[in-house]
């Protein structure tokens, strides 16, 4: 089980380097943990970025945990209605 340590930037212009960062696991067969325990400022686009993979390696079959998840990424998740697709409800 690989657990990727996410970037603790989360803004709007960090949204292309998370979304590298995970395509990297896109296709993993095992659960991918994903480590954002240290992110602070949150912007959508990041979490929509994190939800499209959240999504897509479940419609794989694939399994995905966010663990630690820090209080701004899911606060973030609840005011966009992402955090049960997330996994943070």
């Amino acid at each position: 089980m690989p657990t990727v340590a996410l970037s603790p930037e989360w803004g709007i212009e960090a949204s292309e380097g998370l979304k590298a960062t995970l395509a990297a696991h896109l296709d993993t067969a095992d659960e991918v943990v994903l480590a954002a325990g240290e992110a602070g400022r949150v912007h959508s686009a990041s979490i929509q970025v994190l939800a499209a993979f959240v999504r897509t390696r479940r419609q794989a079959g694939h399994a995905t945990r966010i663990a630690p998840c820090a209080a701004a990424v899911r606060d973030a998740a609840v005011s966009l209605g992402l955090a049960s697709e997330l996994g943070l409800a």
